[in-house]
């Protein structure tokens, strides 16, 4: 892309990349006691903001209120032909407005679903417990007691974190 192609891009349609770079293992060697070093790879992608990505798929199916109550849609869905995107200015196929609308929904569902998912980890962390603050009293914790000191280890096991 030479810089006459870039003057002309548009910058509204620019948005962030996030790029993640592993390393990956090369390229099997035609000698075969040739160790190579691992390869370093970056692989690059648009970021969607959450906003916009449930508004995308909100509208897969189905136009917005007041796009669609234009004479073309009001002509395609007595057709039974789904216009759609947030524009309103997309054909998808075949679909009355009933039909289109739970397609909506199913999308909107399996994006909800996929932000859950991303929300929280697969592997929940596990700590102990917080203290609970009913076993004592105010007036009990204002004492300072001394610790007693002994020669022998604890008797109970060292409770683990799960």
């Amino acid at each position: 892309m030479g810089p006459l192609a870039l003057w002309q891009a548009d910058p509204g349609h620019a948005n962030p990349v996030v790029c993640v770079t592993s390393l990956e293992a090369p390229a099997p060697s035609s000698s075969a006691g040739e160790v190579l070093a691992p390869v370093e790879v970056s692989r690059c992608g648009p970021v969607k903001t959450t906003d916009a990505l449930v508004t995308e798929r909100f509208y897969t199916w189905t136009a917005p209120f007041a796009r669609g109550v234009d004479v073309m849609h009001q002509i395609t869905d007595l057709l039974g032909i789904a216009v759609a995107g947030p524009e309103g200015n997309r054909v998808m196929g075949f679909g009355f407005p009933d039909q289109t609308i739970v397609w909506d929904g199913s999308a909107l569902q399996s994006t909800y679903q996929v932000l859950l998912e991303e929300q929280s980890p697969a592997i929940p962390w596990r700590t102990v417990d917080i203290s609970n603050g009913f076993t004592s009293s105010l007036a009990e914790e204002g004492q300072v007691r001394m610790p007693i000191e002994r020669d022998d280890p604890p008797s109970a096991p060292i409770r683990a974190l799960w």
